[in-house]
């Protein structure tokens, strides 16, 4: 049977200085995961599971090579963490898994429902690909060798979610600790074959054919499956004029022969990927109708319709549009008056709000979708007397940043003229500007792509 890697997150080295994670309430992140895992690991090996726990002096890099340096076929591996909100309502367990992988979600499913049967008063958050989170990917999900899952077993920030972190520890260690007994049962049951080796290429016929299908087309050679996910021929990326070349975060392998790349790392690549699973084909699109050398510019013009802004913001959250039934067309309207991008605007204000959510400390009646600041400094962000007002404000922000033109409308962002005109032409440029996250930008473009992606632009 395969082994089980858990890797309790933070607490590593990175860029020299210990991560301890978040910090809340007199304790750490990386405290209460290693405690959690340690007990995980206990209870796993009762149940004589191999288990390997991830050495906890090592960083997010470092944490992925040992454990790719170390797997065998039929290993599986998970990492658990704590969220944690400005907004210290938000609570709640949730599991990612790498996008369009429906087996991966099944088993995502599988570990969260494990949890929540031992701790039922943690609120389900539910089974999430990689690409919701802020930048689009999750690199312990899609850069291990291993099936591999993240699970955010609670949120640090919420004092219930705490006080069951460190009051049920033994409960919660239990849940995961069965969820992941039936994860890894059902990649590798139990046999009477010896425990197999490291096989990097795996010998002739122990992989499943898929089609390919490229911009609507039949392709004439087939894929592979491999751990629930699709690989394509290099010879077909190549088609597709993309270089992989030299990326070291894109996983390949040979077999008979031919060397395959993981489809789902070609997302990064501005490639649509998709996967139905009745008829195992791989769909693959890129002719997209975005100029590369605009895609990243603030300064332009959109290019989705007001309903696809509104669809791709009820699929991410369905309750979206309940106070804001207007908010895609105010992007659109707004964004067009100042010559802003209302697609880039539009997926700021997802990032800001959390798909309007509002997960963080602006409340929904400040109308505040772009987390902008007062004059005075005020705690709680600014406050707008309207939904239009509030998205106008943004835009003119961004407006600052993005050019040195003047506004077409009269200034309502309390803070335009603190900017530094034109500072920031490209939405990377914001980062540490307009927050201080030095991925910033980077969550807004990885919104943006998903956005063009829903509405069929890439």
């Amino acid at each position: 049977m395969g082994r089980i890697f858990i890797s309790a997150a933070h607490g590593g080295q990175e860029n020299g200085v210990t991560d301890p994670g978040a910090v809340i309430g007199g304790t750490t992140e990386a405290r209460e995961m290693i405690l959690t895992r340690d007990l995980v690991v206990t209870e796993l090996r009762s149940r004589s599971f191999e288990v390997l726990s991830v050495p906890d002096d090592l960083s997010a890099i470092q944490t992925l090579d040992w454990i790719n340096a170390r797997t065998r076929s039929g290993d599986v591996a998970l990492e658990i963490h704590t969220d944690a909100f400005s907004n210290p309502s938000v609570r709640g367990t949730a599991v990612f898994y790498i996008a369009n992988n429906a087996q991966r979600q099944a088993q995502a499913q599988t570990l969260l429902l494990a949890l929540l049967r031992r701790v039922p008063q943690l609120p389900n958050r539910g089974t999430r690909p990689d690409t919701a989170t802020g930048l689009g990917s999750l690199a312990f999900c899609r850069q291990l060798v291993a099936p591999a899952l993240l699970m955010e077993v609670a949120v640090l920030s919420n004092p219930d979610d705490r006080f069951i972190i460190q009051n049920q520890r033994r409960n919660v260690a239990l849940g995961i600790a069965d969820g992941l007994a039936s994860w890894s049962q059902g990649v590798s049951p139990p046999t009477p074959t010896p425990t197999p080796t490291p096989t990097p290429t795996p010998p002739p016929g122990s992989y499943p054919s898929c089609n390919i299908n490229i911009n609507g087309q039949t392709y004439a050679e087939q894929g592979i499956v491999v751990s629930g996910n699709a690989y394509v021929p290099i010879d077909l990326v190549d088609r597709l004029g993309v270089d992989v070349s030299t990326d070291p975060n894109v996983r390949r392998l040979t077999y008979r022969n031919i060397v395959y790349v993981r489809a789902v790392d070609l997302r990064d690549r501005h490639i649509s990927v998709d996967w139905n699973n009745t008829t195992r084909t791989l769909s693959l699109k890129s002719n997209s109708q975005i100029c590369p050398g605009q895609f990243d510019r603030i300064a332009g013009q959109g290019h989705t319709s007001e309903v696809q802004l509104l669809m791709f913001l009820k699929a991410n959250n369905e309750a979206a549009l309940t106070r804001y039934p207007d908010i895609a067309k105010l992007y659109r309207e707004e964004g067009s008056i100042e010559g802003i991008d209302y697609d880039i605007a539009f997926s700021q204000m997802c990032l800001e709000t959390d798909f309007l959510r509002f997960s963080g400390s602006v409340r929904p009646e400040q109308n505040n979708f772009g987390g902008l600041g007062s004059a005075g400094g005020d705690s709680q962000g600014a406050s707008f007397p309207s939904a239009r007002i509030g998205v106008r404000a943004q835009i003119q922000h961004l407006k600052a940043y993005a050019n040195t033109e003047p506004l077409a409308q009269a200034v309502v962002d309390p803070r335009f003229n603190f900017v530094a005109r034109g500072v920031a032409p490209l939405v990377g440029q914001l980062n540490g500007r307009w927050a201080a996250d030095p991925q910033y930008g980077d969550k807004i473009l990885a919104i943006l792509k998903r956005l063009y992606e829903s509405a069929g632009l890439m």
